[in-house]
């Protein structure tokens, strides 16, 4: 997936699934803080992050959770780093504050969007600031195809 972009970026991991869940409103670069052999895998191209989220700690730091970095083949066993481990995000403190307020305030969910490296070769994670989408409960269609089925039936039994 690694896509070269207009602005020298290139492109490691798309959260696709992000956009279509969620109304996107604001978006932040951050850097992220990496290990060794996770830097390597990253430039092999290997990583998602669609089942990642970002997350304030109790530490006071900020996390992305849950993002998949595999291991890298060609390291030895003593080298390699925990695929799915916490992962520093490093923003400039009033950026931190505008997410945390968002997140405390109005209850809005970060969310990471893309995982690239710059032009510079610094990864970065495009993060956004976003807000839950009414999902269509499927169970009120359900019955209502029930009752019409229900009430059909009956009818042609009256009939």
């Amino acid at each position: 997936m690694s896509a070269k972009k207009d602005d020298g970026r290139r492109l490691v991991a798309e959260n696709r699934k992000a956009r279509h869940e969620y109304f996107i409103t604001d978006s932040y670069e951050a850097g992220i803080e990496l290990k060794g052999t996770e830097v390597k895998s990253l430039r092999a191209g290997q990583a998602n992050i669609g089942e990642s989220y970002a997350s304030f700690e109790d530490d006071g730091s900020f996390c992305l959770i849950n993002a998949y970095i595999p291991e890298y083949q060609q390291a030895g066993r003593f080298f390699q780093h925990e695929p799915r481990r916490k992962r520093r995000l490093l923003l400039h403190k009033s950026e931190l504050a505008k997410l945390f307020q968002a997140v405390e305030r109005k209850g809005m969910t970060i969310v990471p969007l893309e995982l690239y490296f710059n032009a510079k070769g610094r990864a970065k994670l495009k993060l956004a600031l976003a807000e839950g989408k009414k999902l269509h409960d499927k169970r009120e269609t359900a019955a209502k195809r029930d009752w019409n089925r229900q009430k059909a039936r009956i009818m042609r039994e009256k009939g």
